[in-house]
């Protein structure tokens, strides 16, 4: 509970992810009104898989984006379930589900849910809920106690706007809904397809096809993994090409998946250019950069 030398404070907590979830919790341990602010139908935030992407901008440029999650359908864990949990809430083997030590993607997610529904934490969350700007009010509107302006949309019905002051606001959005992308001569006039992996779901769409997969590190590896068992050609295109030597092995095993440094230019007919002056023609570019 509160302190006796502190009052309780109204919050608004703005994520249902992880983050969101336990500070959520934390608060209303200590005495504190706790409202949820959260953007999508359910709590797991990057860990609520979104199947349907076609409506979404290839590569992530829009600044309101409405696919908030980069999980692709094949996503494992890449930490052993028992450092994954909160430390009074641990992340067990249930009968029934995903029981591997690196479980897919559901299963963290289910996990995430079932966390909210052991500490009855859905009923501070508003879900479909947007939130437009938060600023700090002027002394000259509330005193002298700091407070905070939250205005939010029910994406349910886009006239229903609601302001809302707080004494505090905790922002739980995470770092992982915008797309990073490269900056590489000729890539807004390629004329072929570029897309981001937080667009990327499958690797069916892709058959047959050749494609570059740019950057190197856990996402461009994992993707470029699936893709060799469909596309024609998969080239990874990385900033060092001092790789380990697990990925040497892999890359020696499969004929279809080749090697390169960074991209130099993309040019109108399609051309691929890499640093060492190498080029190839590709049907799709898939950054996989943060």
């Amino acid at each position: 509970m509160v302190s006796p030398l502190s009052l309780s404070k109204k919050v608004c907590v703005i994520g249902a992810g992880p983050s969101g979830l336990v500070a959520a919790r934390e608060l209303r341990k200590e005495g504190h009104s706790v409202v949820v602010l959260e953007q999508r139908h359910d709590v797991g935030g990057q860990w609520l898989y979104e199947p349907n992407v076609d409506s979404e901008d290839p590569l992530g440029k829009k600044k309101f984006l409405q696919v908030h999650s980069s999980i692709y359908a094949s996503l494992r864990l890449i930490s052993p379930r028992e450092i994954m949990g909160f430390t009074d809430f641990p992340f067990l083997v249930k009968k029934g589900r995903d029981t591997r030590r690196f479980p897919g993607h559901r299963e963290l997610w289910l996990y995430l849910k079932d966390f909210c529904e052991h500490f009855g934490l859905r009923e501070m969350i508003r879900f479909n809920t947007s939130v437009e700007y938060v600023r700090m009010l002027e002394y000259d509107e509330i005193g002298k106690d700091l407070k905070w302006m939250v205005k939010s949309r029910d994406k349910s019905s886009e006239e229903m706007v609601v302001e809302e002051v707080f004494d505090a606001v905790v922002v739980a959005t995470g770092h992982y809904s915008h797309p990073r992308l490269p900056t590489i001569k000729g890539m807004d006039t390629w004329k072929r397809k570029q897309m981001h992996s937080h667009i990327y779901r499958v690797p069916e769409p892709f058959r047959n096809e050749v494609v570059v997969v740019v950057g190197n590190s856990l996402s461009g590896q994992d993707i470029s993994m699936e893709l060799v068992e469909v596309a024609k050609e998969v080239h990874l295109s990385a900033k060092s090409l001092n790789i380990t030597e697990g990925l040497s092995k892999v890359i020696s095993k499969h004929e279809n998946l080749h090697l390169h440094p960074q991209i130099e230019t993309l040019q109108e007919d399609g051309r691929v250019v890499f640093v060492d002056g190498s080029w190839l023609i590709a049907d799709t570019i898939l950054h996989c950069t943060g």
